[in-house]
């Protein structure tokens, strides 16, 4: 059979729609996110939240509740809370580290004191694309949704924040309001993403468009319609690679977006000038009433 005949049959199978779905979703929302991590240096954001989502699961698991819902309730509060606890933008890592400490410590410990199978728990983090059931697409599609919408109506503001925090707050942003639903929206959709596609494919639905966009675009709403299509792109193609060859669909997504965030950056700096030139030109000044 060929590898198009063998695509066709493959795409006929609900699982694999589902998973197509799942990833063109994913390429709407998750990429976005992956703006908010660089432009506010929060990487280490992808380890703690699956460190609380692990907790979340060993809360499930002991309550008798449903293990995915609550870890993601449990990285959406966590997320939420982690914002007071840093008033300067390099205190957002910081407060990120201290949340992944405490969170797989007592992950551990709960999981120690109740019996409940580790195995099992950890288990939850490694999801299979091809295992995306209803409840996971509904996740991805209000993601999908309410990422997007954000950025579109208050991009300004983002913009500003993203850039220069202080300069954020003389411009009259509600910066620790703006910065909490920044962090809840990604606590949730990293946790959503670590669920769905397994830890490894974390990074290439998110950190990996956003790198290459951020070097393409020279505007906020540039770099976040760049990450949209680079996800877009690699998604599909990326996708429809493992099923004509038969490949695991991490490793190759993960590749595919390399690629093009490799290629992106031998882009001629020249190429490119910096989007935060032109906001900080159109800031007002500290001194402006507001």
């Amino acid at each position: 059979m060929s590898a198009l005949g063998q695509v066709g049959d493959l795409l006929q199978l609900v699982p694999v729609q589902r998973a197509g779905v799942g990833l063109l979703l994913g390429a709407l929302g998750l990429p976005v996110v992956g703006v908010v991590i660089v432009g506010l240096d929060i990487m280490p954001v992808r380890f703690a939240m699956m460190h609380v989502a692990l907790l979340g699961i060993a809360i499930g698991q002991l309550a008798g509740l449903d293990p995915v819902l609550c870890a993601l309730v449990a990285c959406g509060l966590a997320g939420a809370g982690v914002a007071p606890l840093a008033r300067t933008a390099e205190g957002l890592s910081g407060a990120m580290g201290l949340l992944m400490s405490l969170a797989i410590a007592a992950a551990l410990l709960m999981l120690a004191l109740s019996g409940v199978n580790a195995n099992g728990a950890f288990a939850l983090l490694w999801g299979s694309i091809l295992a995306v059931g209803p409840a996971d697409l509904v996740v991805l599609g209000v993601l999908a949704a309410a990422v997007p919408a954000l950025f579109i109506w208050r991009r300004r503001d983002l913009a500003l924040l993203l850039h220069d925090r202080e300069l954020a707050m003389c411009s009259g942003v509600a910066v620790q309001r703006l910065t909490v639903v920044l962090l809840v929206l990604v606590a949730v959709a990293v946790a959503g993403a670590i669920r769905l596609t397994g830890a490894l494919l974390v990074d290439a639905l998110t950190l990996l468009p956003a790198l290459a966009a951020r070097r393409l675009g020279r505007s906020l709403v540039s770099i976040t319609l760049w990450a949209i299509g680079i996800g877009v792109a690699v998604n599909v193609a990326g996708f429809l690679i493992s099923l004509a060859w038969d490949l695991p669909p991490g490793p190759v997504l993960v590749l595919a977006a390399g690629a093009v965030a490799l290629a992106a950056h031998l882009v001629p700096e020249r190429r490119t000038s910096s989007w935060r030139t032109s906001v900080s030109s159109s800031a007002p000044s500290p001194q402006s009433p507001h």
